[in-house]
């Protein structure tokens, strides 16, 4: 068991690391020079870098820190500190590949082609990060302590929060390229659902386990989902057992995963597709 946990641990490790230099290098390579604000903290950063002439790996460690800083006061070291590492690692790597637009040419006159390409690369860095179980970090901290402490859902502060920076960036650069960055988030969007788990926005979890209670608890209190119970009947044995059914988005998948198998390592669960959901939340 220690053997697989240690595979599994250094999975994530690769995972993460690859996702946070496939990041850094597109940052650099594409997004910085053509101007284009993405949201997120790489959003600033590209604001400040041609409003100020502020290096951008400053201003990615500063939200960094003052993120990290947030979410210790409000959600405590547990749960801030699978987010801590893409958070101070990502500021480095952007400053690391900095010069690879020296290095690698890439004729930026077709931009649309260009935006397309860098909304599918980043749609497999950001697959790759969710896929890892670690928390992209920065910005995503601070959406989860206004969940707990207002109750607006994470996609929701996501969403306004880009919005307001791809706005703002309009105002500098033009509405031409804001609609370039919209158009690379909504194709990042959809790569991310595909990297992860196929073509469904949702996974339904079938899960059967002896601690029904702490597994009900974290999908309810960590994950904000609901749970369903039922009793089912053993076809060989004809045994009784109380099976949960959830439901929620594919990006999320192995944050519920592994909550499943830190607190039961011997439940037994399912996960299918779901392509549609509709009824109560």
């Amino acid at each position: 068991m220690k053997g697989l946990q240690k595979h599994i641990q250094l999975y994530r490790i690769v995972l993460i690391t690859v996702s946070l230099f496939l990041s850094a290098i597109l940052y650099n390579l594409l997004i910085l020079p053509l101007g284009i604000v993405t949201g997120g903290t790489d959003g600033v950063a590209t604001l400040s870098y041609y409003l100020y002439g502020i290096d951008p790996s400053i201003i990615l460690m500063i939200l960094s820190v003052f993120s990290a800083i947030i979410s210790l006061m409000y959600l405590g070291i547990e749960r801030t500190a699978g987010s801590l590492v893409a958070c101070f690692a990502y500021p480095f790597i952007v400053k690391l590949t900095s010069g690879i637009s020296n290095v690698i040419f890439i004729d930026t006159s077709d931009i649309f082609l260009i935006v397309i390409f860098a909304g599918l690369w980043s749609g497999i860095a950001s697959g790759l990060m969710y896929k890892s179980g670690y928390s992209s970090g920065a910005f995503s901290m601070i959406y989860q302590v206004i969940f707990e402490k207002f109750k607006i859902s994470v996609a929701k502060s996501s969403l306004v929060s880009n919005m307001i920076i791809v706005a703002t960036g309009s105002i500098f650069f033009g509405i031409n390229k804001a609609l370039y960055a919209i158009i690379l988030i909504y194709i990042s969007n959809i790569i991310i659902d595909k990297v992860l788990l196929g073509i469904s926005n949702n996974k339904a979890f079938y899960i059967m386990t002896k601690k029904e209670k702490e597994i009900k608890e974290y999908i309810i209190e960590e994950l904000h989902h609901t749970v369903t119970t039922f009793e089912v009947k053993g076809g060989f044995l004809e045994s009784k057992r109380r099976v949960m059914l959830t439901i929620i988005p594919s990006r999320e998948y192995y944050y519920l995963t592994e909550g499943i198998r830190k607190l039961d390592p011997d439940a037994f669960f399912v996960a299918t597709d779901s392509y549609q959901v509709e009824g109560a939340k």
